[in-house]
Order: structure tokens, then C-alpha cells, then sequence
């Protein structure tokens, strides 16, 4: 891929910005459809495409899976507007007291999130749901829905092309999908900082807190989409993203009676993951990744994340008060830790819910994930600074500081290195 890359550098076939409008209309002739309904979505794409040429130097692999992604996204806005026309009543669907669950990525709020799965009556937006919430276009009454085994086929591939992926952030298709994927499709999502160095892009949707709130109308219509086609499913929806610490206004306005939970862990330790998994989502896409700029960006990032916890406290200005869970307690005693959950909201926890949740420990020892070996310096980032940086935040919340790794001697005269891709890769999480 480097080669091809070069070569394609070479011959100028990486410049220039994808035509966000001629996306539109070649989706619009891909489906025999034309109204998209709102089409607030379209300044932001041209903007995160804009992004993407000027910044994330996006190799051949990138553009394609950037075509793809959009290319998607743009389809899935096409069919539930004309499933919104053939039944209106889909916009009338209830979406009551959804819990959200939030805190710096790499807390545990992921396995907090499958944990709660193991009761039936909770539901989730799954990963299938997220890249095909509808079937295919011209589908026969009978024929077998594909749609599962097509994004399971894709998670392979990603995970042939990317093996550090998985020990990461183990996921299947039929796993919890957080809520950034559903935020993508209009083009108002942190998913993309993810996936792509594109500080102009990031900057336009820090600038104003009101960037959120359209990406919230949008979650809840999809969200009423996904119930009016599995009614009997569980009825209690549980949702998780980091990215929410970000939009805490426009979750209040959109979700009034919305539930929130904080997941706390050491914020060192967790920058040593979530840089990693930033390299690792980045590679596929980029024609180089500097890892020192991926250790500042999440250090910036994520003490802004901190710091948005601290003014919120225990107050988000919602009905019910904020619940907290700390990583500790979580990863020694599950069970117990979600049933504290439960009783927070004044909620019941059945005992063979209970039980699914102690097998599902049982069955995935450690959550799911791998071993992992990363420092401090693979990022740029020096320990006792990033402590200090985030102290107020660990005292505020009681946080108890976690066994950091052994530093370990870069080569004399060499800081972060920049990484080329060494292998391509479907879009990440599956966040593609």
C-alpha cells in the first residue's frame, strides 16, 4: 500500500477534495430516490471532506473507504426518509428515559454498557444496525436478511488487515455500537477525529455547542427507527459514547428525561490506550500518523472531558441526579456495580439478568480485550505531567491512581517517530 500510495502520490491522483455533491446525486440515482428531508447535513460533509483533502494526507485505502463511508451514510439518510413517508408514524415513536453512558474513552464504559445488554429489557443500537438499518433495496418477501453476515465479513477483513484491532476493542456485529456511528451519518461527529487527523474539522465542531444539537435530533430519529422495526424488543434503550461528555446541552434538550451515568477511571492510564487505539484507527487511512501530535491532541482532549465532569458534578440539570461508577469497582465486582446502577435509577435487577451478567464475566475474562504493551513515550507524553494535569479531576471524583508501566529508553536522538501504513484496513471500530 505504500507503494501504491507513492505511486499514486507521484502521478497527483491524492489531491484534490471529494465532490461532496456529486456523492448526493450518485446516491440519489443509486436508490430511485431524491429527498433526504432535512439537508442540514450537507454543509458539514462538505466541510469534514474539505478537512480530509487539506489535512488527513489520505492515502488510496483512505479515499476509498472515505467514498464508501459517505456513500452509506448518504444511502441510510435516503431510506428512512422514504420510510418516514410511507409511515409517518415512525416520527411518533417514544423514546423514554434513555440512559447514557459516558466518561473518558478506555474507563470501562464499554463493558458497563455490554454488561447491562444481558438484560432483556435493556436494548441498544448494535453494530449491524448502525452500517445497514435497513435491509437491502428490492429485497424478496423470504429472502434471507444479509445484513449481519455482510458487516461480520467486513469486521474480518478489518481485523486480518488490522490484528492489533480487536485486543483494542473486541467487537462483533451483533455487539453494542456506540452512538457516534448513528452522529456520522449527519456529519456531526467526533467518529471522524477518530479515523482522520482533521484539526479543521474537529475546530469547527468545538466551536459551537450548538453543533451538537442537530446530530441529537438525528440520534433520537434513529433510534425511533430502529424501534418501529423491532418493536418487541426491550423497551429501555442503553447508549454509550465518550463523545457525549461533549454534548451534555443538546442530550438535555433533546432527551429531557434522559438518564446519565460517569464512568471514572485513572485518566493517565487511560491516555496510553486511547492514543494507541487512535494510531491504530489512523494507520489504514493516512500516509503517515505522528504519534506525538495523537498523544497532545488526547491529552487536550480528554482533559477538557475531565475537566466538563468536574463542572457537572452531580447536576447535568436533568430529572434524576448524575450516577457514578469507578472502573475499580466495575472491573472487581460487576454484578454488584450495575445493580448499583439499577437502584440509582430506581430500577429492579432481575436474578436471572443478574446471572447472564455473572456468565457474561465468566465468558470474557479481562472484558474481551488483549494483552497490551504501550508507554508513555510511544505518544510524546511524560507521566507526571499528564498526572498533574488531571489531579483536580481525580480528587474531585476520588479516583484511585493505577500502576502506570516502566518507561522504556527511546534511542539516543530520536524522539516519536512518524509512522507510515504498513497494511490497509476496512473503516475503523467498525466504525465503517
Amino acid at each position: 500500500m505504500r507503494l501504491v500510495d507513492a505511486v499514486a502520490g507521484g502521478l497527483g491522483l491524492l489531491g484534490g477534495t471529494l465532490n461532496a455533491d456529486a456523492l448526493i446525486q450518485a446516491a440519489r440515482r443509486r436508490n430511485g430516490l431524491t429527498d433526504f428531508g432535512d439537508e442540514n447535513f450537507i454543509d458539514p460533509l462538505r466541510r469534514f471532506l474539505a478537512s480530509c483533502a487539506a489535512e488527513a494526507r489520505l492515502g488510496v485505502l483512505g479515499r476509498l473507504a472515505t467514498q464508501w463511508d459517505v456513500a452509506r451514510f448518504l444511502d441510510n439518510l435516503l431510506r428512512m426518509r422514504e420510510a418516514e413517508r410511507l409511515d409517518p408514524g415512525i416520527a411518533n415513536v417514544p423514546v423514554e428515559r434513555p440512559i447514557f453512558i459516558t466518561g473518558l474513552p478506555r474507563s470501562g464504559t464499554t463493558f458497563l454498557h455490554r454488561l447491562m445488554m444481558e438484560d432483556p429489557r435493556n436494548r441498544a443500537p448494535l453494530v449491524w444496525q448502525t452500517i445497514f438499518p435497513y435491509p437491502e433495496r428490492g429485497l424478496r418477501p423470504g429472502a434471507p436478511d444479509r445484513r449481519i453476515a455482510r458487516v461480520a465479513r467486513q469486521l474480518r477483513i478489518f481485523e486480518f488487515l488490522a490484528p492489533e484491532f480487536r485486543a483494542l476493542h473486541p467487537l462483533d456485529a451483533t455487539s453494542p455500537q456506540e452512538c457516534s456511528e448513528i452522529n456520522a451519518h449527519v456529519f456531526r461527529s467526533l467518529r471522524f477525529d477518530s479515523n482522520y487527523n482533521i484539526p479543521s474539522y474537529r475546530a469547527w465542531i468545538d466551536s459551537d455547542i450548538e453543533r451538537h444539537l442537530p446530530a441529537y435530533r438525528f440520534h433520537r430519529r434513529f433510534l425511533q427507527h430502529l424501534q418501529h422495526q423491532t418493536p418487541e424488543a426491550g423497551s429501555q434503550w442503553v447508549l454509550k459514547n465518550p463523545e457525549h461528555l461533549f454534548a451534555l446541552r443538546a442530550i438535555k434538550a433533546v432527551y429531557p428525561d434522559a438518564r446519565l451515568v460517569f464512568v471514572h477511571r485513572d485518566p493517565v492510564k487511560v491516555l496510553l490506550s486511547v492514543a494507541k487505539l487512535t494510531e491504530v484507527l489512523r494507520r489504514p487511512f493516512s500516509r503517515h500518523v505522528d504519534r506525538a501530535q495523537i498523544g497532545r491532541d488526547e491529552s487536550a482532549r480528554w482533559l477538557d472531558g475531565a475537566n466538563r465532569m468536574i463542572d457537572v458534578g452531580d447536576d447535568a440539570g436533568l430529572a434524576e441526579p448524575v450516577c457514578h461508577v469507578h472502573h475499580i469497582d466495575l472491573v472487581t465486582d460487576p454484578v454488584s456495580t450495575v445493580e448499583q446502577v439499577y437502584r440509582h435509577f430506581g430500577m429492579d435487577l432481575p436474578d436471572s439478568a443478574a446471572q447472564s451478567m455473572a456468565d457474561y464475566v465468566t465468558a470474557h475474562p479481562n472484558g474481551g480485550y488483549g494483552r497490551r504493551d504501550y508507554r508513555f513515550e510511544d505518544h510524546g507524553l511524560n507521566a507526571a505531567e499528564e498526572r498533574a494535569k488531571f489531579r483536580p479531576y481525580m480528587l474531585r471524583f476520588g479516583i484511585v491512581p493505577e500502576a502506570l508501566p516502566p518507561s522504556r529508553p527511546a534511542p539516543r536522538g530520536k524522539g516519536p517517530e512518524i509512522i507510515l501504513p504498513r497494511t490497509p484496513a476496512a473503516p475503523s471500530k467498525t466504525n465503517g
